[in-house]
């Protein structure tokens, strides 16, 4: 029982300090690039130099409350489960927060490891919405996504796909480009066919509608 006492204590200890840390300081590594067998190229820029298309187009893709929630989106959760149960398209529930908590701190994965990761992502995204700001969610979530393979962030996205910076991104670029965020190793950015590119043109209107209503108005007060 000591040593476990001990792992917890250990474990708070370590998770809160890496979390105040990152509050203040770009996040060097991830475990997904260090493990990921085609290298990694990233260029951690801050979210200033990151045109708000980017911010309103990861908003319209992934998370339309982000502004509203704490960490957890109930009803995209229950709909989720509801979806999945009923052998439709499999779908996920998460919020930024905790594609954040995911990316900065965990691994990948849906193995037998599966529910631990989920256990520690719920901690993490407690932790990120306690002593982050929203724009601080949102600027680490845009440096540390997959955008590509081997590709980890907007900046290192815009220069492969377009070779310019995030801060010049168009509507129809931030958009595609979160349209390939779910899962960038399969879905193009650049010449996108199929549900992609409907998916993209999608965003790229729902672009309009945050930034007309203010759904990303957390990340820039």
């Amino acid at each position: 029982m000591r040593l476990v006492r001990r792992f917890i204590i250990w474990f708070l200890v370590v998770s809160l300090g890496l979390t105040v840390l990152y509050r203040f300081i770009p996040v060097p590594l991830t475990m997904t690039m260090v493990l990921d067998p085609n290298g990694f190229t990233k260029d951690w820029t801050p979210l200033s130099r990151i045109d708000r298309n980017m911010v309103a187009a990861a908003i319209a893709a992934e998370d339309s409350k982000f502004c509203e929630h704490s960490g957890f989106d109930q009803e995209a959760i229950e709909d989720a489960m509801e979806r999945n149960a009923d052998g439709k398209r499999l779908r996920g529930g998460s919020t930024i927060s905790q594609q954040v908590a995911k990316n900065t701190f965990l691994w990948q994965g849906s193995g037998w490891d599966r529910w631990l990761r989920k256990g520690l992502e719920a901690w993490f995204t407690v932790l990120v919405e306690t002593i982050w700001t929203k724009r601080r969610i949102m600027e680490v979530y845009l440096n540390v996504a997959e955008t590509g393979i081997g590709t980890y962030g907007v900046e290192a996205g815009a220069q492969r796909y377009w070779s310019k910076p995030a801060a010049a991104l168009s509507r129809i670029e931030a958009a595609r480009m979160a349209a390939a965020l779910p899962s960038p190793k399969t879905r193009a950015v650049n010449g996108p066919k199929g549900f992609t590119y409907r998916y993209g043109n999608t965003i790229a209107a729902r672009i309009q509608v945050v930034r007309g209503e203010g759904l990303d108005g957390c990340v820039y007060e």
